[in-house]
């Protein structure tokens, strides 16, 4: 018969408090247990990595400058992971209270990896700033094919 003794040496029933060996499957559960804790850990970065990491294209302002009361001229440049795909960004100018006044999307040819492009845009007030709002490979038609847009 399998006993327990407490600390001063007293044999504990062994009704109430079980036997010593351990319960048959627990060391298979612990593993799996952790399995699972490495392959969702594993996950977790996995998302972080693709959500997070570098983008496949970017895009920084270097200079803008106001033309008249409705229009400003954005200067920036593109870098890409893909050099030989087109790419499409959106520019945008801003009034003084923050707002967006305008916005235009300019089409990005086939190049270098890095590119300059300047654009002028068209302000609904007078804007005070220009600043790039998104890029993408995802080119729509009309502006791959020269076409104006439509409305």
């Amino acid at each position: 018969m399998d006993t327990r003794a407490d600390a001063t040496g007293r044999e504990l029933p062994a009704g109430r408090y079980g036997s010593a060996r351990p319960r048959p499957g627990g060391r298979v559960r612990r593993w799996v247990i952790a399995g699972v804790g490495v392959l969702f850990g594993c996950g977790i970065a996995y998302l972080g990595y693709v959500n997070l990491g570098s983008p496949p294209i970017d895009a920084e302002r270097t200079g803008y400058s106001p033309l008249d009361a409705t229009s400003i001229k954005i200067t920036f440049d593109v870098t890409r992971d893909s050099p030989g795909k087109p790419a499409e960004c959106v520019v945008r100018a801003v009034m003084r209270d923050g707002t967006e006044g305008g916005r235009r999307e300019v089409f990005i040819p086939p190049g270098g990896s890095s590119t300059r492009i300047s654009a002028v845009i068209r302000s609904s007030g007078e804007p005070v700033t220009a600043d790039v709002f998104g890029c993408t490979y995802q080119v729509p038609p009309y502006l791959s094919t020269g076409a104006p847009p439509t409305e």
